[in-house]
Formats: structure tokens, sequence, C-alpha cells
């Protein structure tokens, strides 16, 4: 694994790429996963949790995620990049930008994930990162959710 220091502004910027990395390990998203996040959070909304409804009147024929279940699960897939960032006190999420639920991730589906650094820059006291990341359902060209994900790293 290559440590790049995270204030060695240009080796991070040589990990700026159109071309986004491999694929993270796949992680299940079963019915009780959904459920217990609609408890959590009181989104009980029936193409969430219930099963039966959603197979006989959801256009999908089955109960999908919430859209930030899976956004949140978004931080467990992890890229698994040949880098790893060293020399940090702490790596703050610093937010996220242009986030889109571009497909439904119906129960039991396994997601999977991939990232592609857009921009490095030395920002807020530290260095600020761009990471573009994109979940897909497992065999699905057409990504679920897209987002920016800004992160900065400080000494």
């Amino acid at each position: 694994m290559h440590e790049i220091p995270f204030d060695d502004i240009p080796a991070l910027e040589t990990r700026i790429s159109n071309e986004y990395g491999p694929w993270s390990e796949a992680l299940d998203v079963p019915q009780s996963m959904i459920s217990a996040f609609a408890e959590m959070t009181g989104d009980r909304q029936w193409i969430h949790v219930d099963v039966e409804r959603a197979a006989k009147e959801s256009p999908f024929g089955i109960t999908i995620a919430h859209g930030f279940l899976v956004l949140g699960l978004s931080a467990v897939i992890k890229n698994s990049a040949d880098y790893v960032i060293v020399g940090h006190g702490s790596a703050l999420n610093y937010g996220l930008e242009r986030v889109r639920f571009i497909a439904p991730v119906p129960a039991g589906s396994r997601i999977h994930g991939r990232t592609r650094m857009v921009r490095v820059a030395e920002e807020k006291g530290g260095t600020m990162l761009t990471v573009q990341v994109a979940i897909h359902i497992v065999g699905s060209a057409k990504p679920a959710l897209c987002f920016d994900w800004l992160l900065l790293y400080r000494g």
C-alpha cells in the first residue's frame, strides 16, 4: 500500500483521475436492515417496510432501501485504492455535494462502490480532497447513488 502524506499536494494531485478506481467489497442490504433504519429514523413509509403491499403496489415489486440508508452505508463501503493518506491529526467529513439518488436499491440487494479523486486543494488550514463516489447494485451498470465527498485532512 502506497502512503501519501496528507500535505503533499503534488503527490495527491497525481491521484486525480477521470477513471473510477476498483470496486469495494460488496455489502448486503437485507430487509432487516431497511426495517431497522425505518424504526431508527421514523420513516416507516410502506415502500420500505410493508413487504406484502410492496409486492402488490410498488412499481419495483419489492420493498426498497431508503436513499439515506444507502448514503449512510457509503461510509462502510470503502474503496480498495492502492494508497492511504497518512500523517494527519484528523480527517473530517466536510460535506457532500451533488447528491443524486438515481436508482432504487431493492431489499436483498448487494451494493458496492468505487471512487475517484477529482480535486485537491490547500484549504481551511489543511488539505481538502473532493472524491466522487458511485454506489451500484452489484451487476448494475447504472449507479444507485452518486455524490461528491469533501474530506478535510489537518495536521
